[in-house]
Formats: C-alpha cells, sequence, structure tokens
C-alpha cells in the first residue's frame, strides 16, 4: 500500500486551528521538530509499518513541543489526518477516544514510545486491547494527574474532524 504524507505547512495550519477552536498561545517554538518526525516517518527504513510511522508522529508531535501551546492536541489530531487521508477511516473515531486519555500520560512520561506503539498497534489490528496491555495502560492512567488544559477531558471526533 502506497501511503499519503503531508507537509509542515499542514501541520502549523492544523495547529493554528485547535488553538482558534479550543483556545491556548498561538506560534511554532521550533519547526524542526514539526519537519522531521514528517521526513522520518516517510523513510520505510527507520519506520517500515504504518504502526510504525503513526506512532512517531503522535509521539513525536507530543513530546518535542514544536508548539508554543497544544502539543497534545496537535498529536492526535495529525494522527487521525495521517490515518484519513491513508484510507484508514474506520480506525478514526477508536483513535481519537483513545488517543484524548492516553496523549497525556504521553506527555507526562507515562506512557513511553514502545507502550505507545504497542497501543497503536493494538488499535489499527486488534479488535480489543490484550489483557496485559489493557493493566499496563490502567496503570499509566491512574498516575494521571489533571491539568486546566484538559480538564474538560476530550473534545471527540467531531472536533478533530472539523479541522481538516
Amino acid at each position: 500500500m502506497k501511503l499519503n504524507y503531508f507537509e509542515a505547512p499542514h501541520a502549523i495550519n492544523t495547529h493554528l486551528k485547535i488553538i482558534r477552536m479550543s483556545g491556548g498561545t498561538l506560534g511554532v517554538k521550533n519547526l524542526g521538530n514539526i519537519e522531521s518526525p514528517i521526513e522520518h516517518i516517510q523513510n520505510d527504513d527507520y519506520y517500515p509499518a504504518f504502526e510504525d510511522k503513526l506512532t512517531h508522529l503522535v509521539f513525536s508531535i507530543n513530546k518535542f513541543h514544536a508548539f508554543n501551546d497544544g502539543n497534545k492536541r496537535s498529536s492526535i489530531a495529525l494522527g487521525l489526518f495521517f490515518i484519513l487521508i491513508n484510507g484508514l477511516d474506520v480506525f478514526a473515531d477508536k483513535f481519537v477516544i483513545e488517543m484524548e486519555n492516553i496523549a497525556v500520560a504521553v506527555a507526562d512520561n507515562l506512557i513511553d514510545k514502545e507502550m505507545l506503539s504497542e497501543i497503536i498497534f493494538s488499535l489499527i489490528n486488534e479488535e480489543d486491547y490484550s489483557e496485559e496491555l489493557k493493566l499496563k495502560i490502567i496503570n499509566a492512567l491512574s498516575q494521571v494527574i489533571p491539568n486546566s488544559e484538559w480538564e474538560e477531558n476530550g473534545n471527540g471526533l467531531n472536533f478533530y474532524l472539523n479541522l481538516f
């Protein structure tokens, strides 16, 4: 399957829409932290499988603070867009629901890239998480300390779809 990708200007425009729709501080903090993951996921030597590419994209946008604000929301939105432009719409709702919870734990270093990879692989390939993965997720999420950005806890699929 030939995959479709997007460029940094799309990521920046998506971030702008997120901030306008849900608040926060506008601006790119580090353009390289946007361009680099978008370029890297196009290299099959680094990231051979779709799930690997999606994991790197979501993790990098979430963790490396390319934007002044809204990095978690941007990581979800850009991950969703990558799913949609590659015709995997069937996973869209499930991805957003799960990532709205997972993104906070990734940002708080409670879920590392390896575990995020397990989660994304399961979302795309399995009907439900394995019992072992469920326990890992429960343990990680139980340690999340809510903050004001996520107090309303989630925007849902329609919020993210309205960005595109």
